[in-house]
């Protein structure tokens, strides 16, 4: 049996059960923890899962074809992680790797319509969708957990003042330009607490629509204005730029093309900061089933590649931070808030929808626990006199209102 031979070779760590479509069933690996057993439906996916195990897997349980018969979706896929590399390593791993690698610049490519209509492929989705699981600002980027206690709120909250801190937005006729705004929750906490005129850019109309009504009935209109934008369009100088979450979306055919475009946008004593999802690694492809199913178009780049890209376009990289678990809890709390609303996600939707979206928020938690993935912050500026010569300026900005808002809570 090929799919025997297959489980047998990949399987190194962990132990998983397989029972297959003639009702055998065989036990692989050697730790006990963690384990699952799964039931393969038909011999189509025992062949399927051979030829193109990474792809396959995720279709084969979004369709019910891979079915989890005993253990959680957590430990079925952090038994996937943990072997990944063993897949790698078959002939068939080797060829789809070097594929992707040498592919990843052409199945990145991201011209402006492209762009917009892989946008809307995620994030045009139901706005209904995004409530059951985001925190109530719809932050959709990885939270920042100060403390192991912190709740979602909490830790969202405490991402957008970490990133206010790096901006050094010292002067509220500042212009501050958002690009890839999402649903306006940054641009309207910037504009609150420091008082800038905020430009928000995206590329979603569902997102633009949200942000706008928000800034109405925040009664910031006349300090934050949303438009329906790419980035390459854009115009003006703006004394700080920001960025969350969109340079995934960029793709390394188009690093140079971002960077030019910060460059020429930020003013000559201007900062902008990039918070973007990253691998510790070298470049590599983006997994299959998450380009098709996902995010069409994106693409995690190694830090490599982003300050290379950086460095071509004269920007000084002033400050860089890497987030390491900080998404992972991210993840946990989303679909943990997901699982709680399985039953109003499926009505909006269908059963292998829920099943593509928990596959999907547990897949990137496990990626971030077990393999290459992290989130940098990069601080970028024109000038190395930008910002001051140690990282204290961070916490002296975030300290009191960190204080203030706790006093609130306790009110």
């Amino acid at each position: 049996m090929l799919a025997h031979r297959f489980f047998q070779a990949v399987i190194r760590r962990g132990k998983l059960g397989v029972i297959y479509a003639d009702g055998s069933r065989h036990d692989y690996g050697r730790e006990e923890t963690p384990s699952a057993v799964i039931r393969l439906a038909d011999k189509a996916t025992e062949y399927r899962l051979l030829f193109n195990p990474k792809l396959a897997f995720g279709e084969s349980y979004m369709d019910g074809k891979l079915v989890l018969e005993h253990g959680s979706l957590h430990d079925l896929l952090a038994i996937a992680t943990a072997n990944v590399a063993s897949v790698e390593q078959l002939p068939i791993g080797r060829l789809v790797a070097g594929a992707e690698r040498v592919l990843r610049h052409l199945r990145s490519l991201n011209p402006v319509g492209r762009s917009q209509r892989n946008v809307a492929h995620h994030y045009d989705l139901s706005g209904e969708l995004y409530d059951l699981f985001l925190d109530s600002d719809r932050q959709y980027s990885c939270a920042y957990f100060e403390t192991p206690e912190a709740t979602l709120e909490e830790a969202q909250e405490a991402k957008k003042r970490h990133l206010a801190a790096k901006l050094r937005i010292d002067r509220p006729e500042m212009k501050v330009l958002d690009i890839g705004c999402g649903w306006g929750g940054l641009a309207l906490y910037l504009a609150k607490t420091t008082g800038a005129k905020v430009t928000g850019i995206t590329l979603s109309k569902e997102q633009l629509a949200v942000s706008r009504e928000r800034a109405r009935a925040a009664g910031l209109d006349d300090r934050v204005s949303f438009h329906l934008r790419d980035y390459r369009h854009e115009t003006g100088r703006y004394d700080r730029i920001v960025s969350v979450g969109m340079f995934e979306h960029v793709g390394p055919a188009h690093y140079r093309e971002y960077f030019d475009r910060v460059r020429e946008l930020l003013t000559d004593d201007g900062i902008a900061v990039v918070h973007s999802i990253g691998s510790s690694e070298p470049p590599s492809g983006t997994n299959p089933w998450l380009r098709k199913y996902i995010f069409p178009g994106g693409y995690t780049p190694a830090l490599s590649e982003v300050t290379t890209a950086g460095e071509r376009e004269r920007l000084w990289i002033t400050d860089i931070e890497i987030l390491r678990l900080h998404y992972a809890e991210t993840l946990r709390h989303w679909y943990e808030r997901f699982q709680a609303n399985r039953d109003k996600v499926k009505a909006l939707y269908d059963e292998r929808f829920c099943r593509m979206w928990e596959f999907y928020l547990v897949a990137c938690e496990m990626s971030f626990r077990e393999m290459s993935q992290m989130v940098f912050q990069m601080q970028l500026a024109k000038d190395r006199h930008a910002v001051p010569l140690t990282r204290s300026y961070i916490d002296d900005w975030e300290r009191p209102r960190r204080r203030e808002k706790a006093q609130h809570a306790a009110e």
